[in-house]
């Protein structure tokens, strides 16, 4: 990003090229300072450094800080290092949690939400005919299945989750048109989900599938949400792929309990929450 913003110096107005220059002395600061301040330390007005994000192709200074906060922490130095038998409590906190940022930002920038778009879509419209909806994974994906149910259910969409392949493809058998399974592995390689998948598609079902772009899950689904995230001892942290697939998860219930819901969802939010306050001890 920053290579790029050097690249088109040259046909940059002046004040623009101030805002350029203020971006690649600081990268860091732009990034989390607000518009009046970036105005006034390049010498320029609002509306000018607002151009020069739109300039450089970005929706406006909010999505330009979003992008540039993601590359600024994809090289922060302690990320993809592996943990040192040396390393203080502090030293691995900072790896640990600067790597899921730094993934987190990566799927932020990367995303497709044409993907999530046809996801939702497809989630509504078997929730409003009544349809089966059901959530697969194995491990540390069974986790966010059962996760993604809970979810989907306290905003008032039924769910089902599995995560036993022979409960999978048992289940898979039993759906059918108007149907959908959301099927998640961060491989993409694991036989019982892939069969799972393969059933329900072919029972007419609707397969939405989380995992990693170019694995055979990936192929074998009809909506693919790209969660890419290799994993080794040297990336010291396996859940981060847990959490970003929970994200996705968060994003896909929300998009969905606000089609269905309407003016509904923050009432039943709030009923939800005080009928569970009420249960709890003093």
């Amino acid at each position: 990003m920053l290579d790029r913003i050097r690249a088109s110096m040259p046909s940059l107005a002046p004040a623009e090229q101030r805002v350029a220059r203020l971006v690649l002395g600081d990268p860091r600061s732009f990034a989390n300072l607000p518009v009046s301040e970036l105005a006034d330390r390049a010498h320029v007005s609002k509306p000018t450094v607002v151009r020069f994000c739109r300039s450089m192709g970005y929706d406006g200074l909010s999505d330009f800080k979003l992008k540039l906060a993601g590359s600024v922490s994809e090289g922060v130095p302690f990320i993809h290092r592996s943990v040192d038998p040396d390393d203080k409590t502090g030293d691995v906190m900072v790896k640990v949690i600067d790597n899921a940022v730094a993934a987190f930002l990566k799927y932020r920038n990367d995303a497709s939400t044409f993907a999530i778009e046809k996801a939702a879509e497809a989630l509504t419209a078997t929730h409003r005919t009544r349809g089966r909806i059901e959530f697969y994974g194995v491990g540390n994906s069974g986790v966010v299945a059962l996760d993604a149910q809970h979810k989907f259910f306290r905003l008032g969409v039924n769910t089902i989750s599995y995560s036993d392949g022979h409960m999978q493809v048992m289940s898979a058998t039993l759906l059918g048109a108007g149907d959908c399974v959301v099927v998640i592995s961060n491989s993409g390689r694991t036989r019982d989900l892939m069969d799972a998948c393969d059933i329900a598609r072919r029972n007419g079902a609707t397969a939405i599938v989380i995992t990693a772009t170019g694995s055979p899950l990936a192929a074998a689904g009809q909506i693919h949400l790209a969660a890419d995230h290799p994993e080794g001892y040297d990336r010291y942290s396996p859940m981060v792929s847990r959490l970003l697939h929970l994200m996705i998860i968060d994003v896909l219930a929300t998009t969905v309990a606000l089609r269905i819901g309407g003016g509904r969802l923050q009432p039943l939010l709030r009923e939800m929450k005080n009928n569970l306050r009420n249960k709890r001890y003093a």
